[in-house]
């Protein structure tokens, strides 16, 4: 199955029906909506960003959902994240002025040194935790809100500034072990559940494994700093102490590996885990978000035989049956559109033979944005039922279709925020 017609024209369906940020149907006055990334204001004027960066779409309606983005108080310090407040409207802010060199100068400096001053204040709060032996949050080092997504945005803005080194080096103390009682665990244990709240089915908590909430997005992060020559003491070995974590709960599956989504106390004490075969392959939790932070590692590392796994990993899930039909729904987060895009992403840096084949999964992922042959125009109207937003609704899986397009921007970064965006994306 693929899509009958070009996936950027699904991309400007759903932006023609998300023309206006005024429109009366969107809940302008909810609180939250104006500054999240993941629901939001911003990711959908991400999407009207990259439309008028690949000259789809005017650039006005990208200045006007800027506007409203930006039109109120701003959250900074630490009630902000990298998906609300300044660090979510910094990020968008920073794809449109690549693509419009010096718009948005006086907005971003102000976002950049709140930023950084935060940066500094979460790694000086996550060392001191450290210190003590205490197990850390998800918050203080996942890429949603934690200090993976911090650092990503940084890497961006102010690659040789202290705050950049700073979160680095933390994420680096971050994957050694910490001792809790009579155990050595990962540095990265937590423990709550995969929620972030405590939970009676994780006793002695757990270690997330996901590119979302897990050690995965720390290893990206660390792995795009060193590709681009950005490298602090223990860096390295930190890639590749990850990288051997997720070695050590790998399950080779008939249809190819597989990693569960996270380890409770009990498996870390039998030294045993199996991921479930049924488990969906996604972004935020599974083997395409594994796939890519492993990829990205493996350029790192100059490890071709881990490159070479990464990618045939992704293949290979994305043929598996089972995984694909715990796929069921479109989105960007963990749907359909997010597993074409990380193909897409995947395939860009792969080795030419596998990358053959990623690029015809990713068009059999397409059509299933359209199972009923609805057109563009009735497709992005299904999709808007979802939600309008980045992570899980119809703005998601516009920016997925376009990536996946030939009429995307050039070198385009929007999936910055995802730990996703290709090893060169460019700096501005």
């Amino acid at each position: 199955m693929t899509l009958r017609y070009e996936s950027h024209e699904l991309a400007l369906a759903v932006a023609d029906l998300l023309a206006r940020p005024d429109d009366p149907g969107l809940p302008m006055r909810q609180p939250w909506w104006r500054q999240s990334l993941a629901l939001g204001v911003p990711g959908i004027a991400l999407l009207h960003v990259e439309l008028a960066a690949a000259g789809l779409r005017p650039w006005q309606r990208a200045h006007d959902w800027l506007a409203a983005a930006t039109g109120g108080p701003v959250t900074t310090g630490p009630d902000s994240h990298p998906f609300h407040g300044a660090p979510a409207l910094a990020h968008v802010l920073t794809c449109a002025a690549t693509q419009q060199p010096g718009a948005y100068a006086r907005a971003l400096d102000d976002f950049d040194r709140a930023i950084a001053a935060d940066a500094r204040r979460r790694v000086a709060a996550a060392q001191a935790r450290i210190d003590v032996g205490e197990l850390p949050a998800l918050a203080e080092f996942d890429a949603i809100r934690g200090l993976a997504g911090v650092g990503s945005y940084l890497l961006r803005r102010a690659p040789d500034g202290e705050a950049l080194a700073a979160v680095l080096g933390y994420l680096v103390r971050l994957a050694q072990p910490l001792r809790a009682g009579s155990e050595v665990l990962p540095g990265w244990w937590t423990g709550s559940g995969p929620s972030g709240r405590a939970d009676s089915r994780f006793p002695g908590g757990h270690g997330n494994n996901g590119m979302a909430h897990g050690i995965a997005g720390p290893l990206a992060v660390l792995a795009l700093a060193a590709l681009r020559g950005i490298v602090v003491d223990g860096q390295t070995a930190s890639i590749a102490a990850i990288c051997a974590w997720l070695d050590r709960w790998r399950h080779d599956s008939t249809t190819g590996p597989l990693w569960p989504y996270w380890i409770t106390r009990p498996q870390l004490r039998a030294d045993r885990a199996e991921a479930h075969r049924a488990q969906r392959p996604s972004w935020c939790y599974g083997t395409a978000g594994l796939a890519r932070a492993q990829q990205v590692a493996a350029l790192a590392l100059n490890d071709p035989v881990r490159r070479a796994g990464a990618e045939d990993a992704l293949v290979r899930a994305l043929a598996d049956p089972r995984q694909l039909a715990a796929t069921t729904d479109a989105s960007l987060c963990h749907g359909h559109a997010g597993l074409a895009h990380i193909a897409h992403r995947v395939a860009a840096d792969a080795l030419p033979d596998t990358a053959e084949r990623l690029r015809t999964s990713v068009l059999r992922l397409l059509g299933t944005l359209d199972p009923r042959d609805a057109g563009p125009r009735g497709t992005a109207a299904a999709l808007l039922a979802a939600g309008p937003g980045l992570l899980e609704g119809a703005a998601g899986v516009a920016l997925a279709a376009l990536s996946c397009s030939n009429a995307a921007a050039p070198a385009s970064s929007w999936d910055a925020c995802l730990l996703t965006a290709p090893p060169a994306y460019p700096l501005t």
